[in-house]
């Protein structure tokens, strides 16, 4: 009767276990440039949110793809949204995207005048929505780490990053305010006033500790989206 009893019993629960399907993750794609490809990286912010979302015990509820390419600034994100992401079927998509639309105006005579960063930035997002993907934004975060205002294209970093707070303000959509966070750090921690080191290894990419930042700033942001 005892081994009747025992089998009914296991036979109940693989016809249960049949029903049962574990819970959908939230696919999340990091959108961006060579900040974000490095980010897909081991160390890079991506992998490092990885590592939060394990300690926080939620890492089974979350799926991190990066999609970040060397170079890139907005127009090329507008133009390879449908292949890169949108055909990945993300629940959230994280646009880090600015720093080269800037900082290659310097660099190398090439970049993304304030209006046309505008318009293509506003497409984005609106072709994003568009296919039912959630959007959360950041600011771009630094080119060059003196904190008393004066490296090179802090002004245009500045006005970039307020039409985006600005933008999301509006908009209703969640905002990952990195050129503040860059910003107050580096008034904490960069007594020298040092060009780079701090944050970054060469004024714009990320090194373990800028990566770290990015990684908490997303996370603050990402939690929240519903």
């Amino acid at each position: 009767m005892t081994k009747l009893l025992l089998f009914a019993a296991f036979i109940a629960s693989l016809f249960l276990m049949s029903f049962y399907q574990a819970p959908k993750k939230r696919k999340v794609v990091f959108f961006g440039d060579s900040i974000t490809e490095i980010g897909a990286q081991p160390g890079g912010y991506i992998r490092l949110l990885e590592d939060i979302l394990k300690k926080e015990g939620v890492d089974n509820q979350y799926e991190l793809v990066g999609s970040g390419i060397s170079g890139n600034k907005i127009t090329d994100l507008y133009l390879r949204v449908d292949e890169d992401v949108i055909k990945k079927n993300p629940e959230i998509v994280v646009i880090y995207v600015g720093i080269n639309d800037i900082w290659h105006k310097r660099l190398a005579g090439t970049g993304t005048d304030y209006v046309k960063y505008i318009q293509f930035y506003e497409a984005l997002v609106k072709k994003l929505q568009s296919a039912g993907i959630k959007v959360v934004v950041c600011t771009p975060s630094v080119i060059g780490e003196r904190k008393d205002m004066s490296n090179e294209q802090d002004g245009e970093l500045n006005m970039y990053s307020n039409w985006l707070r600005y933008y999301a303000k509006v908009n209703n959509i969640p905002c990952v305010d990195l050129r503040t966070e860059f910003i107050n750090y580096l008034i904490a921690n960069n007594p020298r006033n040092e060009e780079k080191g701090l944050l970054t290894s060469d004024r714009v990419h990320l090194n373990t500790n800028g990566n770290l930042l990015v990684a908490q700033e997303i996370w603050k942001v990402l939690k929240g989206v519903k």
